[in-house]
């Protein structure tokens, strides 16, 4: 068999969510609401994730991994409501071998247009005499036991090897084969702890085609991390040797390292196309607004240097590479920053902008339809930004709309703060926060006025945790940019990060507190089960 699988050596599949698949087209599957939600600090509540949810189904993926519905009451209740909220893309839960954990995804699934289960099991030598403590054996009838009972529920059955870049190829065979007989229809191969190179990880793959019955029905999945920083180039090389579904994350998010980034594979398979011949469903023009929106939710910053997201992706400041971009763009850049839906405008709204055009410009940013109460709140605070900033740009409004719009159900909301500070002290500081609807009032002083503020949230909403990180960062250029305050908590080795911005670096800052402060709430409500791994 040649190295790379194009579509002329593909079997044709007939799947139960696809119908017959085109040889060449590459099943996208994100997980960034559950394997990306594990990464530390990255909870979300049930509005962010429904909000998640429709941004991704508007990026075109073709599978959204909701959640773990076994993991809490809420993660139950979070997967069920994207299943009813989402009708274009397959709506997946994960699943362990358990009976209990595929009958709770097989539930919380029940309201989905399209439904599939993803169950799997540890097949390497080290994961199952440390962590499962099982025989070979009793793996391999856990993979028939587990498959069969999913197929109760759904016609589309995926089995992941955990682990599988460490199992044993012969046994790696055999658990496969047991999946395909017990009807799976997708078979997902992860890298779960990065530690593959791109031509063995592409070789396990042309081995299981080879050697594996039924492979030819079935779709192989590939699911990397970046431990190594191979998770893009391992799962490129499973699609050369004949993986058609691609397992990952906006912004590459995930435990430790992270996972494959959504964008990075897609704009690789779209711009080299004539090296990696296959086609995807990705709205690519959705890229940027979707990971601004990931950005915004979970509090992480995009990495300035990051492919494709990053806010240097498309940035040109040596002499050198300024000069041939004059000359023609292609002579540094090999897409176009409009392919990722990155607008060139920089200027945009004024203090005499009108409230439609406020609404034009958050849809352009990827806010979509927003309430009218959500848009009111962010409209007079965008007039007061307006009064205050000479010059508004595009950073300023994203800014600025987060705590409004897409933290609009917190639990915990910000009112007001004034602030007495000085070199002669003591700092004080006098705090308004809304908690479940009802508005309380602090006062308290400190060593300085950000002590001060911390201590009075620390008054109106008591809580244990500790304040590991406090960051402060300018939104765009000058003295009267907005502050972008990040930051981060520790309770009960939980962490947890709050951005907040404004013109005021000490609003800011208890914007960030109390944005942390309502991400710890998710995490207390959330308790992962055993051996919870991908």
């Amino acid at each position: 068999m040649s190295e790379q699988s194009n579509a002329a050596d593909q079997p044709v599949i007939d799947h139960p969510s696809f119908g017959r698949l085109d040889p060449a087209r590459v099943i996208v599957f994100d997980t960034t609401l559950r394997d990306g939600e594990q990464s530390p600090g990255f909870s979300m509540n049930l509005e962010e994730k429904l909000r998640m949810a429709e941004a991704l189904e508007d990026l075109g993926v073709d599978v959204m991994e909701a959640g773990f519905a076994i993991a809490s009451p809420g993660d139950f209740e979070a997967v069920k409501a994207i299943a009813a909220k989402i009708q274009g893309a397959v709506v997946c839960s994960l699943a362990r071998s358990a009976r209990a954990d595929i009958d709770a995804a097989g539930e919380a699934l029940k309201p989905a247009r399209r439904k599939r289960i993803h169950t799997f099991i540890s097949t390497s030598p080290l994961h199952m005499k440390y962590k499962l403590q099982m025989s070979p054996e009793a793996v391999l009838e856990a993979v028939t036991a587990s498959v069969t009972q999913a197929r109760g529920y759904t016609d589309d059955v995926e089995w992941s090897a955990e682990d599988g870049s460490r199992t044993e190829p012969d046994f790696l065979c055999r658990c496969v084969e047991a999946a395909i007989k017990a009807g799976a229809t997708t078979i997902n191969i992860p890298d779960t702890v990065g530690y593959a190179v791109p031509e063995e990880f592409g070789a396990i793959f042309r081995m299981l085609r080879e050697r594996v019955p039924g492979a030819e029905r079935v779709v192989l999945s590939a699911h990397c991390h970046n431990d190594l920083g191979l998770a893009v180039a391992n799962t490129l090389a499973a699609v050369k040797a004949g993986a058609r579904q691609i397992e990952c994350t906006i912004n590459g998010v995930g435990e430790r390292a992270g996972n494959a980034a959504l964008e990075e594979l897609a704009m690789a398979l779209r711009t080299r196309h004539d090296a990696l011949p296959f086609t995807h469903g990705i709205v690519t023009q959705n890229i940027t607004r979707t990971s601004r929106l990931l950005a915004t939710i979970t509090g992480f910053d995009v990495q300035p240097n990051k492919a494709i997201v990053g806010r240097n992706a498309f940035a040109h400041e040596a002499g050198i590479h300024q000069d041939g971009m004059l000359k023609h763009a292609g002579t540094y850049e090999i897409m176009t920053p409009e392919s990722v839906g990155l607008a060139k405008s920089s200027l945009v709204l004024g203090k005499h902008s009108g409230r439609a055009a406020f609404r034009d410009k958050l849809k352009q940013l990827g806010y979509g339809e927003i309430g009218d109460n959500a848009l009111n709140d962010a409209f007079q605070r965008f007039k007061r930004l307006a009064d205050a900033k000479k010059v508004v740009f595009d950073e300023d409004i994203i800014a600025l709309v987060d705590d409004e719009v897409v933290r609009a159900h917190d639990a915990i909301r910000f009112v007001s703060l004034e602030v007495w500070a000085g070199s002669k002290g003591p700092q004080r500081a006098v705090l308004e926060l809304d908690i479940d609807g009802e508005t309380r009032m602090a006062e308290a002083t400190g060593d300085g006025p950000v002590d001060a503020t911390f201590k009075a949230i620390r008054s109106l909403f008591p809580h244990e945790a500790e304040l590991k990180l406090y960051s402060v960062a300018a939104v765009t250029e000058g003295t009267d940019a907005q502050a972008k305050v990040t930051v981060r908590l520790e309770e009960n080795g939980k962490l947890v990060d709050g951005q907040g911005a404004d013109t005021d670096t000490l609003v800011a800052s208890a914007r960030a507190y109390v944005h942390a402060l309502n991400k710890l709430l998710v995490k207390r409500a959330r308790t992962a089960p055993a051996a919870l791994s991908a």
